[in-house]
Parts: C-alpha cells; sequence; structure tokens
C-alpha cells in the first residue's frame, strides 16, 4: 500500500534564476540555504512520486480554456520552456498509473477535474525542484491549480483537493513512497503599480496559521486578506492543497524572507506526515 511521506513547499519567482547573480551574496547564501534544507527533507523522506501542485503561466492554458484543476497523467511531461530555464531537464518522467488513481479517486468522490497526457512544466513547477539540488528527479504527477485568473477554485476546495490527493495515496495497492510539493507565493504583485510589494504581515500570519493548525481561522484570515495581498498572492492556493493533503498538522517553516530583489514574499516549509 502506498504511504504519505510528506509535503513540501516553495516559492519560485523567476528572478530566483533569471536576476541571480544581481542579489546580494548574503541573500544568496539564505536562499539557497533554505532550498537545500528543503531538499533534505524531500531526500530523507525518499520520495519515489512527487505529486508537483503548481501554478501555469499562460503555457499550457490560457483565457479560452482554463481548468480550476488540472492533473498530468502522461508518462512524461515537457520541462520548462523559458529561456533562464535551458539548463533544467527538458523531460521529466511521470507517473500515470497513479496519476489515474487520483483522476478516478476524484471523480469517485464528485471532484472534476481536467486532464492532460503531456504537459509543460514551466519555472513555477521547476524552480524548486532545480534549487533543491536533488540528486535525482522522482517521478512526477503535475497538479495544475489556476492561481492566475478568477474565477479560483476557493480557499476551502483547495483544502478539500489535499484530502482528497490524502485519500488517493491510502487507497492506492501498490507499495509507494508519495508526496507532494507546492510551488509559489507568498505575497507579491505581477504587472500592477503594487509590484515588488511585499506584505510581510500577510506572509508572517499566514505561515503562523499554517503552524497552528487552526484551519478555521486559516481560512477567515485569507477570506479577508488574500484579496488584498497582491495579484500574485493567490499562488499561496497551492499551500493549502499540501496543508490539506498533511491533514492540517505538522507544519514548519524553515525560513522565510521578504525578498522584494525577486518581488516576492519568498518562503520554505514541509509539512511532517501524520
Amino acid at each position: 500500500m502506498a504511504k504519505f511521506v510528506g509535503a513540501f513547499a516553495a516559492s519560485h519567482g523567476p528572478l530566483l534564476v533569471r536576476d541571480w547573480d544581481l542579489i546580494a551574496p548574503d541573500r544568496r547564501d539564505r536562499i539557497t540555504s533554505a532550498f537545500r534544507a528543503l531538499g533534505r527533507r524531500v531526500v530523507e523522506s525518499r520520495v519515489e512520486i512527487l505529486v508537483l501542485v503548481a501554478p501555469d503561466h499562460w503555457v499550457n492554458f490560457f483565457l479560452d480554456n482554463m481548468p480550476n484543476v488540472c492533473i498530468g497523467i502522461g508518462a512524461a511531461h515537457a520541462g520548462p520552456p523559458e529561456p533562464f530555464m535551458k539548463a533544467f531537464p527538458h523531460r521529466l518522467e511521470g507517473a500515470p498509473e497513479f496519476a489515474n488513481h487520483i483522476l478516478q479517486t476524484a471523480l469517485d468522490s464528485d471532484f472534476e477535474p481536467s486532464v492532460s497526457h503531456r504537459l509543460t512544466l514551466d519555472h513555477g513547477a521547476c524552480i524548486p525542484l532545480w534549487r533543491m539540488e536533488l540528486p535525482e528527479l522522482p517521478r512526477l504527477v503535475p497538479f495544475i491549480v489556476n492561481v492566475i485568473e478568477p474565477p479560483m477554485p476557493n480557499v476551502n476546495r483547495c483544502l478539500a483537493w489535499g484530502r482528497l490527493l490524502a485519500r488517493a495515496v491510502e487507497s492506492y495497492p501498490e507499495d509507494l513512497r508519495i508526496g507532494l510539493l507546492a510551488t509559489g507565493g507568498l505575497s507579491h504583485s505581477i504587472g500592477e503599480p503594487t509590484m515588488g510589494a511585499i506584505d510581510e504581515r500577510f506572509d508572517r500570519e499566514f505561515l503562523r496559521l499554517l503552524a497552528s493548525a487552526d484551519e478555521p481561522a486559516l481560512v477567515d484570515f485569507l477570506a479577508a486578506e488574500l484579496p488584498r495581498a497582491g495579484n500574485g498572492t493567490d499562488e499561496v492556493r497551492n499551500w493549502l492543497v499540501a496543508h490539506g493533503m498533511a491533514g492540517g498538522r505538522g507544519f514548519d517553516l524553515i525560513s522565510y524572507m521578504a525578498t522584494p530583489e525577486v518581488y516576492v514574499g519568498c518562503a520554505w516549509g514541509a509539512w511532517r506526515p501524520n
């Protein structure tokens, strides 16, 4: 029987790669240390399949076709198309048997995701995979969440998706070690007059509430504050999927930095399996 071995989360601002040399050396060291610490946790958990909860930055989808959730069920997926990501692998191995099991578990539970047999995974999915410096990449099940354009899945639905993923792991008969990596956030704005502004108060309270395991307080906070924290901050929905999969407990903050150089409140964290 499959086993859930941990959930992990990290920010993915593109300037963490594209403008890496422009970041002050001491801050580069802190960012590198945080990604490596997260990577060590992934390695120590001995993940064989990683559910990769990430946004799509107009690579696979656009306004004429914008699913709330899309599960990548293919045997392989394409790596990032961005020129600054050219050193990252451009063929990523999938896990179609387990991905299809997630799909069937969802359909049996009245969830209706979209599916793709071959996704292109952009910087939003791949920067944390790269920066964690894993000795080898596990097989991936991309789980794309629309955090780009309304209507988006609401906060409770993201938590519910996480709980559904946990049920899919529990009901999968093969002996596999399965983890989850959520990417994105925290507070930031893109293409707005507030671009570059970071809402550190929002970020720290969000992280505190994850650690508190007080789900009603977390939901209430996000309902009130998420609309005001920057248009890129919706990416915290991916963290909520991880939180739901971990049963809303066991969150450890590895590091947090308000990082205006990359326009993002950067955070790294992990949930211990129950």
